[in-house]
């Protein structure tokens, strides 16, 4: 089915909602017969008649620009580099094969050597490199390779690539007029978010600009999904500066914007709804905490998992982990153990999600005294992601073990491999 057919496809919703061509027809300046020729593929209208349409007839305009701009599926869903969004999307991604294995270096050159300097994300966000305008579904490739390296803990790599992909990104929007350029946008949000995660987990002030800088493209755009991840990224730069209650509104407020009935945007829904619940704990609000925790809980149940929208999924699996991390901030470890004895750690999709999950078990041994407990945790994060255990706060945690009362047997090793131990 070409995208002309299937945007027919998706217009006939018409039916559902028992209006008739030439009601539709009326609403957007077209014919009934017009109409007919648009629903059956025969057709072709333009960008505005078509984000028209998808107003009056309540579809999200994502989904119908996802069919207009060939190659740009996975971008109008938020490059979901570690799977596709919809089980139709598959066929659309694949035609995108070609450009990313051709393109997967070319924005940012060849993949660094292990050996290549390593790169200051605060500077390099602030004197992007000089690169050309690059096609928009090659572009997409390289956001669905960079989710893909954040995703897979390949930090090393990512913090490489990231600024070039920015700055190509960037380059490109700034060459695009009308609906090009807001899918670069599109491409460009995303890309700010990979770098906001990566700078939030090496504790750099770099997360906030590149936070709102994504915020800024995401609005651009004016696709919800690519809004409200952007947010999340900002919020969780307002609480790590102490501004909890600050987070706990802006991400509520997106929240309530958010169509919950759709799955997409009620996955972002949850997702936000978490990090919230996350944030009120860290600012001590346990009412807040517990009553976003289990809103969350209340959408994760009444919706499929949307793989891939977002580099956290709304599963209930994920709610739980979430649990254990806002107990841990609320000061209450103890409550946590029986909701880490229930959680299914191997059914979280990516290294990253089940490494975090580790590493906030690990916070819940160690904070009720249980050492070898949070021993073992940190090493299932390291048998998970190697680089995931040598960020700032777990080299803290295993420097606390390694100098703690109590010996543990194979700490002291674990300290240097990881770099917790000063060589």
């Amino acid at each position: 089915m070409g995208a002309d057919a299937e945007i027919g496809a998706l217009l006939r919703a018409r039916c559902s909602a028992r209006l008739t061509q030439m009601q539709v027809g009326k609403a957007c300046g077209y014919s009934a017969s017009a109409v007919s020729r648009i629903e059956s593929g025969r057709l072709r209208v333009d960008y505005p008649t078509l984000m028209r349409l998808a107003t009056f007839l309540r579809i999200a305009p994502e989904q119908l620009r996802a069919l207009a701009v060939p190659g740009m599926a996975n971008v109008a869903t938020v490059a979901g580099g570690c799977r596709s969004v919809e089980e139709d999307e598959v066929r659309r991604r694949e035609l995108l094969t070609g450009a990313v294995a051709a393109g997967a270096t070319a924005v940012v050159g060849a993949r660094p050597a292990a050996a290549a300097e390593p790169v200051d994300l605060e500077v390099a966000l602030f004197r992007l490199p000089q690169v050309e305008p690059v096609p928009l579904p090659r572009l997409a490739g390289q956001v669905s390779a960079a989710r893909r390296d954040f995703c897979a803990t390949q930090y090393t790599r990512l913090r490489q690539t990231l600024p070039g992909l920015i700055a190509a990104a960037t380059v490109t929007r700034d060459v695009s007029t009308g609906q090009a350029r807001e899918e670069a946008d599109l491409v460009l949000a995303p890309s700010y978010v990979l770098a906001a995660e990566l700078a939030t987990k090496q504790h750099s002030d770099a997360a906030w600009v590149a936070a709102d800088r994504a915020l800024a493209a995401a609005r651009r755009s004016g696709i919800p999904v690519a809004v409200g991840e952007a947010s999340r990224q900002l919020a969780i730069a307002m609480r790590r500066s102490g501004r909890s209650t600050a987070a706990v509104h802006l991400l509520t407020k997106e929240a309530d914007d958010l169509d919950a009935s759709r799955d997409h945007t009620g996955a972002v829904r949850t997702t936000l709804l978490l990090t919230g619940a996350y944030s009120a704990a860290t600012g001590q609000d346990r009412s807040t905490a517990l009553a976003l925790l289990e809103e969350a809980e209340q959408e994760a149940g009444r919706h499929p998992a949307v793989p891939g929208l977002f580099t956290v999924e709304a599963t209930r699996t994920q709610v739980d982990a979430y649990r254990i991390s806002v107990l841990n901030a609320l000061g209450t470890p103890d409550e946590a153990v029986t909701v880490a004895d229930r959680l299914e750690v191997d059914r979280m999709p990516t290294a990253e999600r089940r490494a975090r999950a580790r590493t906030d078990v690990a916070r819940m041994w160690n904070a009720l005294g249980d050492g070898k407990q949070t021993f073992a945790a940190l090493r299932q994060v390291e048998a998970e992601a190697p680089q995931a255990v040598r960020r700032p706060a777990l080299r803290a945690l295993t420097a606390g073990l390694l100098y703690g009362p109590t010996r543990i047997e194979g700490v002291r090793e674990f300290a240097a491999r990881t770099g917790a131990l000063a060589a």
